[in-house]
């Protein structure tokens, strides 16, 4: 039984300019590690083929995040497995609340949902995601789990670029329609069985 090529996405010339970046910035930042790693020009090309094409599913700002956070968080040159976890997403970098004071304020936010003042739209986003309903008629223990899920995905698009904002809230309609007394639904029945001759 044969096993399937792995599916990678394509590099484009933004990631080739992000790697090409994080090596120059390595080579100076763990300058003697750097260069123990990578002895010679041919070993850096190579090495950065093969970054680009493993990193490639990541956004290009995304990897350059992860090239300062190693640079600022460890003391050693990054292996290709350790940089993802450096370009991994940190909601409370970028202003976001973590997960579980996110799914506090989604389960503390009051009725109707879209109309409170969300910290983020991620929180909103995460909480539709999850269903309102199910948040609120769970325990923490079983629904935690499931809001976490949602926002760290919402976080990881918002990370990888994508533009997450509100829905737009619907406008109130001009008229509202009121429930007809019993009187007014008397006398529109008796009109539809003059109509139909019954």
């Amino acid at each position: 039984m044969t096993t399937p090529p792995l599916q990678t996405a394509t590099p484009t010339e933004d990631h080739i300019t992000a790697i090409n970046q994080m090596f120059t910035e390595f080579q100076l930042a763990y300058h003697n590690q750097f260069h123990k790693a990578f002895s010679d020009d041919q070993k850096i090309v190579m090495a950065k083929q093969l970054w680009v094409k493993t990193l490639c599913d990541l956004s290009p700002e995304r990897i350059i995040y992860g090239t300062r956070k190693a640079i600022k968080e460890s003391e050693y040159l990054p292996t290709l497995h350790t940089i993802r976890k450096f370009c991994d997403p940190n909601p409370e970098e970028f202003g976001l609340p973590d997960a579980h004071n996110a799914y506090l304020e989604a389960c503390r936010a009051a009725t109707p949902k879209i109309e409170q003042n969300w910290s983020h739209p991620i929180v909103y986003l995460a909480g539709t995601a999850s269903d309102w309903f199910f948040l609120g008629s769970n325990s923490e223990a079983k629904a935690f789990p499931v809001f976490k899920r949602n926002y760290e995905i919402l976080v990881g698009r918002l990370m990888n670029g994508e533009q997450l904002d509100m829905p737009i809230h619907k406008a109130i309609p001009e008229t509202i329609n009121q429930p007809l007394s019993n009187e007014e639904r008397k006398e529109r029945l008796q009109a539809m069985r003059e109509e139909l001759d019954i």
